[in-house]
């Protein structure tokens, strides 16, 4: 039985994964003697907020504010489409900036500004199926986010395309006549801005400790160093090779360009470890609201969007109300889910709404349909208090 199928047999709640999630954080930090931040964004799921950006980075330095200077080790379990750069680095700085040794584990995908993180590591340890991707930047052309690195060939095509043939199709020369000088100088800025942020880190952090060469084993120079990394920096920016922005570069395409990959395989109980993390993270997203998971061992945020399909019916003089109404339907099933929010204590609200078959406003703010899916109302009971000025009685 996979991994996957003994979680679903188990049928355990949202509750029970968050927890069991830390357990497996506990039991990796008690394998590897280190401390494990779990930092993962639901890749499948179509929310802006779901790609790296600065508020992660507010996050992570808040959660590991606790052990910095407890440990000279930490290490990021990290799952993510990419996204800000700047943000990239700003979590990179804090990292290196309070940890004297700091690893990242692949077990999903960790693309683009994840890519960069990662190159900032001591150790790179991925199972079979991680993967990195290309490391060149994402940026916005008009309506549309666009590979820097794409861009800018497509620039030099053209330029190539006019000194050949003293001109260019109408169509290519419409598009071209369109690109500022300023907009130009941006685009080649920020895939300049990723591929020396991988060459400096990589010189600087993943060869610090490599001190001989593996074959003659003679000693490794500062020079050496920098010419590896930057060479890598550049394969790793290159479409030429990868062909596409979202390609999965595995642990042998990585080793093939020089860099050193940790195989998590080789060490059966990491490799379990790992693994389960990643099933358990995956079954958050699919079996909540939950689109973006920060964990350690001691402590979670879980940052959930709620699809709000009707607005809740509130009494147009909010401060003699006694009651609120939401209609709310599961976004995996459709069922829908008929709740009252009441804000002063009165039995005969009780009575009175749930014979028409609503439901308390629960508790936890967590809902779970007869589907299985766990619906967290917590942005409804936000909306709720906020456009009332009263507080959701429990």
């Amino acid at each position: 039985m996979g991994l996957m199928s003994e979680y679903i047999s188990r049928r355990l709640s949202a509750y029970d994964l968050e927890a069991e999630l830390l357990t497996l954080i506990k039991r990796y930090n008690d394998h590897r003697k280190t401390h494990l931040l779990v930092m993962v964004g639901a890749i499948g799921k179509q929310i802006p907020d779901v790609a790296l950006n600065q508020e992660d980075f507010y996050t992570v330095a808040d959660m590991l504010s606790k052990v910095k200077g407890v440990t000279r080790k930490v290490d990021v379990y990290l799952e993510t489409p990419g996204g800000s750069g700047e943000a990239a680095e700003e979590i990179v700085e804090f990292l290196r900036g309070n940890f004297e040794y700091v690893s990242f584990v692949i077990s999903g995908e960790a693309k683009s500004a994840g890519t960069i993180m990662v190159m900032s590591s001591d150790d790179i340890l991925m199972t079979e199926t991680g993967s990195l991707g290309p490391i060149d930047a994402q940026v916005r052309i008009g309506r549309s986010t666009i590979s820097a690195y794409d861009y800018m060939e497509w620039i030099e095509e053209k330029h190539k395309e006019a000194a050949l043939k003293g001109r260019l199709n109408p169509f290519d020369a419409t598009m071209v006549a369109q690109i500022n000088p300023g907009e130009l100088r941006g685009v080649n800025h920020a895939l300049k801005f990723a591929e020396d942020l991988v060459g400096k880190w990589l010189k600087q952090y993943k060869f610090k400790h490599w001190s001989l060469t593996e074959t003659r084993k003679s000693p490794v120079t500062d020079e050496m160093k920098a010419q590896r990394a930057n060479e890598i920096a550049q394969k790793m920016t290159n479409h030429g090779t990868w062909r596409s922005h979202g390609r999965s570069i595995k642990i042998k395409d990585l080793e093939a360009i020089g860099l050193k990959i940790t195989k998590v395989g080789d060490d059966p109980t990491l490799n379990d470890i790992v693994c389960r993390i990643q099933v358990v993270c995956r079954l958050l997203f699919t079996s909540t609201n939950v689109y973006k998971i920060f964990a350690t061992a001691d402590e979670k945020i879980l940052k959930s969007a709620v699809p709000m399909q009707e607005m809740p019916r509130i009494p147009k003089a909010p401060q003699s109300a006694d009651v609120a109404e939401v209609d709310h339907k599961c976004s995996q099933c459709g069922k829908g889910h008929k709740i009252y929010a009441k804000f002063t204590v009165n039995p005969k609200i009780d009575q009175d709404f749930q014979s028409k078959g609503f439901i308390q406003f629960p508790k936890t703010n967590r809902l779970t349909c007869s589907c299985g899916f766990e619906i967290d109302l917590g942005g409804i009971r936000n909306e709720i208090e906020m456009k009332t000025g009263l507080k959701v009685l429990d």
